[in-house]
């Protein structure tokens, strides 16, 4: 197979811009991801796929909950903050608010949408875990467009 090819061909699989976030006890975890998808509605089930050495990451495992904040196409600034490692300031992570949801994982207001989670299930194998959630509360504040890998600057995948 020719890398070149393959790269270019499962860059074409349609993906969105999402911030994930996860709290254990005093440490927090936030990133933005792309690897995001609904797998189930009963029980409605999502999975997504995270860097394992990922903050976001270590909390979850620890606390087995996660929020998942779907963008709108107007905040790829947002999405930027969470490429960076996390830190938490003021009560902001990577210079959002934020507040405890109903799994304590934090919820970024700015986020007109967003799913709080309990893990399910972990599977570790490659260069990213997949993660496999049960949605138990979600939010959606009007109409969102949300942001796609390809309306942004960004590439990943391949």
């Amino acid at each position: 197979m020719d890398p070149s090819v393959r790269k270019r061909t499962l860059r074409l699989m349609s993906n969105g811009m999402y911030v994930m976030t996860s709290s254990h006890g005093e440490q927090h975890g936030a990133a933005t991801l792309t690897w995001i998808s609904q797998a189930s509605f009963k029980p409605p089930l999502v999975m997504a796929a995270i860097r394992p050495t990922s903050n976001v990451f270590k909390c979850l495992s620890e606390s087995r909950v996660a929020a998942i904040h779907i963008l709108d196409a107007g905040q790829q600034e947002m999405a930027q903050r969470f490429f960076s490692p996390t830190r938490v300031v003021d009560g902001t992570i990577n210079g959002e608010p934020f507040t405890p949801g109903v799994t304590r994982a934090p919820i970024l207001p700015n986020a007109h949408a967003h799913a709080e989670c309990e893990v399910r299930h972990i599977f570790s194998r490659g260069d990213h875990a997949v993660v496999v959630l049960e949605v138990i509360e979600a939010e959606c504040d009007g109409e969102i467009h949300p942001l796609t890998v390809a309306e942004s600057p960004w590439e990943y995948g391949g």
